[in-house]
């Protein structure tokens, strides 16, 4: 693979990856999106996504310290960049001087690959990037079968997505879809459905996960849509000794899976 050189930070490639890092609109339209960071490329190559271009910044990276993965791929095109334009497009404060350019993968239902005994995590309009990235951390640590975002508010593509995922946005099964389909998926498959709300719960701790089951948690503002409370098999709550009664989405959501991984002697 042989590699070419950019310096100039008005390239035309410099302007595109940029667009891709900012809006999510260039990403759906391209169908194309920028993962940082040695660690995540590395996750997103095992993950059996396709990448198509890799920049790097000699002062912090030597061609010949890029993964034989990335090196030797004759599909990716290897571009050494300036100190300029790597200022120009790194997103994290602290990287190892290389970014690349990867194909968005399809999200669909009917694509998850689920195991005789489901273990299901779903987030419904969860909007920050921070909390979609650290409910992936969780999925992956607990090794559940699939994170599912139903009526998304935040593209899962989102550089702030994949930082705060550390890479995990790879790891895992994700689907996209409404709540609507994502229930009818559900019931479909016979999962039973534990929505994280306040309306007529029980304590989390005192239900059996043992059977394929899926946690469905929604925004610390509003929580869970009607939709969810109608096909519940059983509301849930993690009760709470202080002054509020609700926790931060991707905390509770880790509270819920690592319950039904302990019932499942998976610890």
């Amino acid at each position: 693979m042989t590699s070419k050189k950019i310096t100039s930070v008005q390239n035309p490639l410099v302007k595109t990856i940029v667009q891709l890092q900012e809006k999510s609109r260039n990403r759906k339209q391209s169908g194309l999106f920028v993962i940082e960071g040695l660690r995540e490329i590395e996750l997103a190559i095992r993950g059996d996504y396709t990448i198509s271009t890799v920049l790097f910044y000699p002062d912090i990276i030597q061609q010949t310290n890029i993964p034989i993965s990335l090196a030797q791929n004759r599909n990716i095109e290897l571009i050494e960049i300036s100190k300029e334009v790597y200022h120009k497009l790194a997103y994290r404060e602290t990287t190892e001087g290389v970014i690349a350019i990867a194909k968005i993968k399809p999200h669909t239902l009917p694509s998850l690959h689920l195991s005789e005994n489901p273990l299901i995590l779903v987030a419904e309009a969860t909007e920050k990037p921070g909390n979609i990235g650290a409910i992936l951390r969780t999925a992956d640590a607990a090794k559940i079968d699939a994170v599912i975002i139903a009526n998304p508010k935040s593209d899962i593509y989102n550089p702030n997505v994949i930082r705060s995922s550390i890479g995990c946005l790879f790891t895992n099964q994700i689907a996209v879809a409404s709540t609507e389909e994502t229930i009818d998926y559900l019931k479909n498959k016979n999962i039973n459905i534990y929505c994280a709300t306040l309306q007529d719960p029980t304590s989390y701790h005192t239900l059996d996960y043992n059977k394929p089951c899926a946690f469905v948690v929604g925004t610390e503002d509003t929580g869970l849509t009607q939709a969810w409370r109608d096909a519940s098999t059983k509301n849930i709550i993690i009760p709470m000794s202080g002054s509020i009664d609700s926790m931060n989405v991707s905390v509770a959501a880790s509270i819920l899976v690592f319950e039904a991984k302990r019932q499942r002697n998976f610890l």
